[in-house]
């Protein structure tokens, strides 16, 4: 009889030549628990996905009620369905007014390509700029605009017309320019290790856009839904996007994301030639009603107001010669080590002690922290406690 593990490495398509290959049977909070019922803290959220907790109960019931429902009814756009519309009205209501446009997508990268597809059809033109170190997916498009020549050269070719700028360089805003349709960029640069800028410079990006008549995509696939301690990543820097990108913590655990934008800009998908962005599954009706919920979630128990003291004991708990420095929006962190060679061994030995954390694409030496908002003060101190104590096993 094949164990699962076994049916994993034959059967399932890989992604690395050495998968965690960690088996669990349930989850719920911050906690995933294996066959054994050993307890592991999930202080990643899944990649940003579980940012309400694993097995919310209002994401769980409303799922469930969906369920009795109906599921997959028709293709996204034709039939109006109460989950899809409810949703759409609730993330407007989060946004300025007029990023009042949602359309629904199953995830990151699908939204990126929406926004780019959109960005090209409302100005008629044919660059796109993006940063160096910024991770946007991995399909076509969505890679084209990541910024990572190593986990772009054996795709290639890729989308002609992306060029890449630093991310914070005033010098090079000059790059966009009247044959730039848009400019891509993570509000807060994720896989980079947590890079943040300063207002001046994002609102010099807008300022440039706005000279040259190019769209503003912020990705706020992991800024987003409070993660950072608002509910936009952008709100901390008095900017406002033309389109706005979101995903993984928005479905609470179901699969979902979404390309936002004025009726204006968004109106061009309509017609010439019609069915300008299609999406069979796009809001399917069960990822719609649990990412209501966990929206309500968020906003109702005041997940956001909390973020910023949460991050602060994860800052103060963390504090060891090994960790060469800490960055972070909000519940968004990396500790920063020496090298890669330093970190993994660390990861790996939290992961045995039962804390589950990574490192980061494009910082391979620096741990990312990113746990559900819904982590208690005790819950962090026991989480920090055995992140140290991977440390002293590991480096002493």
């Amino acid at each position: 009889m094949y164990t699962n593990r076994q049916l994993f490495l034959e059967h399932l398509a890989q992604t690395s030549d050495t998968p965690l290959l960690l088996e669990f049977e349930k989850a719920e909070g911050i906690y995933m628990y294996d066959a054994d019922g050993k307890a592991y803290i999930d202080l990643i959220s899944g990649i940003g996905v579980s940012s309400v907790g694993h097995r919310n109960p209002a994401v769980v019931k409303a799922i469930k009620e969906q369920v009795d429902k109906y599921l997959h009814l028709m293709v996204y756009g034709e039939f109006v369905q109460s989950p899809q519309v409810k949703l759409a009205k609730a993330l407007s209501d989060t946004l300025p007014d007029q990023l009042n446009s949602v359309f629904l997508l199953n995830s990151g990268s699908e939204a990126v390509e929406g926004a780019l597809k959109l960005a090209k059809r409302y100005t008629g033109k044919p660059k796109i700029i993006s940063c160096h170190n910024a991770y946007h997916g991995s399909s076509h498009g969505a890679l084209s605009v990541s910024g990572s020549e190593e986990f772009k050269r054996k795709f290639r070719p890729l989308l002609p017309g992306v060029e890449h700028i630093h991310y914070g360089a005033f010098s090079e805003l000059d790059q966009i320019d009247h044959h730039t349709a848009a400019v891509i960029m993570e509000t807060v640069q994720g896989e980079a290790g947590v890079i943040t800028t300063c207002s001046t410079y994002l609102q010099a990006v807008r300022d440039r856009c706005n000279e040259t008549g190019t769209l503003l995509i912020l990705d706020e696939i992991q800024t987003g839904f409070g993660r950072t301690g608002k509910f936009w990543g952008f709100e901390h820097y008095d900017i406002v996007p033309d389109i706005i990108v979101s995903a993984k913590g928005m479905g609470g655990g179901m699969p979902i994301g979404a390309f936002i934008s004025s009726q204006e800009i968004m109106g061009v998908l309509k017609n010439n030639p019609v069915l300008g962005h299609i999406s069979t599954f796009g809001g399917h009706p069960v990822s719609a009603a649990s990412s209501l919920a966990a929206l309500n979630f968020v906003r109702d128990n005041n997940l956001i107001d909390q973020v910023d003291e949460k991050a602060t004991l994860f800052r103060q708990y963390l504090q060891h010669p090994a960790i060469l420095s800490f960055r972070n929006k909000g519940l968004m962190m990396a500790a920063v080590f020496e090298s890669y060679e330093v970190v993994k061994p660390i990861i790996d030995r939290a992961i045995e002690l039962g804390v589950v954390t990574d490192w980061f694409l494009f910082c391979d030496y620096a741990m990312r922290i990113a746990p559900p908002l819904t982590i208690t003060h005790a819950q962090i101190k026991g989480a920090c406690d055995l992140i140290l104590q991977a440390i002293e096993d590991t480096v002493g």
